[in-house]
């Protein structure tokens, strides 16, 4: 598994190169680690950074709130989860191009730098780098039979596209919190129990 995964990421990395990105450059994009996560999560990867670097701090003040923010980082360890390795390389590749946006400056969230650089190797490559992902379709792509192993209480979809997860426990003001990642519509909430 960590043969296939490395095979992967340097495939990702040769055609970030191709497009002018050299996220091997470690001077202006920092280190970067690719492993398997260990853990049993949800999620497809996770892009965990250390060692900020000070001239790419920012502070914001908030009424008597002060923020201090970091937009480079020294180090970046990225981290694919076990069951993403088994579908199909294709959303394998996804996954790590999707974590190795992060690693660039200004990308640590998704905000309009990363919506910039997901853009160019979408339409670049054809990859369907998004904020989300969608678990039971990815499944259905790599002919592998998707079957949800905890009970969930919750059932939520959004109101527009349709999309559906599933929730073990959700926050009293979920609703008016948080929107769909897909299309920004509001979400429908139905108890499975």
């Amino acid at each position: 598994m960590e043969q296939k995964l490395n095979k992967l990421y340097l495939e990702c990395i040769t055609e970030l190169t191709k497009i002018g990105i050299d996220i091997l450059d470690e001077k202006t994009y920092g280190k970067i680690d690719i492993s398997i996560s260990n853990r049993n999560n949800k999620r497809y990867g996770c892009c965990k950074q250390e060692e900020p670097d000070k001239s790419y701090k920012t502070i914001s003040i908030i009424g008597r709130r002060r923020t201090v923010k970091y937009e480079k980082f020294n180090k970046h360890h990225i981290e694919i989860s076990k069951w993403v390795i088994e579908l199909d390389d294709r959303i394998i590749k996804n996954t790590i191009m999707h974590e190795l946006i992060h690693c660039m400056p200004y990308c640590n969230n998704h905000g309009t730098e990363f919506k910039k650089y997901a853009k160019l190797i979408n339409t670049t490559y054809g990859y369907d780098i998004s904020r989300v992902g969608n678990k039971k379709q990815d499944f259905e792509n790599s002919n592998i039979e998707y079957n949800e192993k905890v009970k969930y209480k919750y059932k939520v979809v959004c109101k527009t596209c349709g999309q559906e997860f599933y929730r073990q426990r959700l926050c009293k003001n979920f609703k008016r919190k948080y929107r769909c990642g897909k299309c920004g519509s509001a979400f429908e909430v139905s108890t499975l129990v």
